[in-house]
């Protein structure tokens, strides 16, 4: 199995199962476009956490294709792991948060963790 092409993959779940989650809760509540701006609104946590993937997927997913294009070393594979898992943590977060203008700690984790891994793959590729 290839470890990059793998990471790639869970990136694009990550993204795409958010924005079911999205679709599925505009549905639900019958919000066809925008979202109630209470940092506390299920929609607008769920909405938050799909447009933070966005921002951050594409460029990782980059990343880590490139560095899976090299030889791979052992700690270039965990780095890209932990850059899947430095998302998966941060969008987990965000949504199970009580509100997203609280400090929680996995999101917290999560993003402290994108910005270590994404810098490490950034440095890689160079």
């Amino acid at each position: 199995m290839n470890v990059a092409l793998s990471c790639i993959g869970f990136l694009g779940l990550l993204v795409i199962g958010l924005g079911l989650r999205v679709s599925l809760l505009r549905t639900s509540t019958n919000t066809i476009i925008g979202y109630n701006t209470d940092p506390g609104d299920t929609l607008h946590k769920w909405v938050r956490a799909h447009a933070n993937a966005c921002e951050y997927a594409p460029m990782l997913g980059l990343l880590i294709y490139a560095v899976g294009m090299q030889p791979a070393s052992g700690w270039m594979k965990l780095v890209a792991v932990m850059a899947v898992v430095s998302r998966y943590l941060h969008a987990a977060g965000m949504v199970m948060s009580p509100s997203l203008d609280q400090p929680q700690p996995l999101r917290f984790a999560g993003a402290v963790g994108t910005y270590v891994t994404g810098l490490l793959l950034s440095l890689a590729v160079l």
